[in-house]
């Protein structure tokens, strides 16, 4: 299929983002990733660390929070009104110039949204069961909670309030994609064989 444009979706602790840059390597495309957020970064005047903070993920797991802390109610966001509006702006705009530079797989930052018309596009969602995903972050991540399944829940949960809110649409939901890997059961490595071999067809 002539693919230029692969976005990847991931639930966390899933592998996405592994298997973004392998496919990325192997396909020879741009991998945008840290470097969107770099890209964010310098265009917003914000830190790095503060968009990978709050450049995806709802600072709440409420709706209503989240909307509150986008419309600068006290003690959100800083003080600073729109805040959360104005990275989304710059995040949306960058992606869309990324995907008009070349072939390239992004992932996150509701890219499969953003995107979603681009007949170029393919937009794949990358999930596993909790328990997966609880050890995974353990084990590759790094991770040293004490309760690795609740970071992986609270995680998801802030994405979902997050992703709600720009788009509309609910995360995860299947029909918003054209291809849903599970990488617990296909494997990680396994999940990167079958896009590439997609996009070769």
């Amino acid at each position: 299929m002539n693919a230029k444009i692969i976005t990847i979706s991931r639930e966390f602790g899933s592998g996405g983002r592994s298997i973004g840059k392998q496919v990325a390597e192997r396909l020879g495309y741009a991998f945008y990733d840290k470097a969107l957020v770099e890209r964010i970064a310098q265009e917003s005047g914000y830190a790095e660390e503060f968009i990978e903070r709050r450049g995806e993920d709802a600072t709440s797991k409420s709706s209503f929070l989240f909307n509150l802390s986008r419309s600068g109610g006290a003690g959100f966001d800083g003080g600073m009104p729109g805040l959360s509006d104005k990275l989304y702006v710059i995040q949306h705009n960058i992606i869309k110039k990324l995907a008009a530079e070349g072939p390239c797989v992004i992932v996150g930052r509701c890219s499969d949204y953003i995107l979603r018309d681009d007949p170029q596009a393919l937009h794949v969602l990358i999930h596993a069961d909790k328990d997966f995903r609880a050890r995974r972050i353990v084990e590759i991540y790094g991770e040293r909670d004490s309760a690795p399944l609740k970071r992986v829940e609270e995680k998801d949960k802030k994405r979902q309030v997050y992703y709600k809110n720009y788009t509309g649409r609910v995360w995860g939901l299947s029909e918003n994609f054209d291809l849903c890997l599970n990488s617990g059961k296909i494997g990680v490595e396994e999940c990167a064989d079958i896009i590439c071999s997609l996009v070769k067809k």
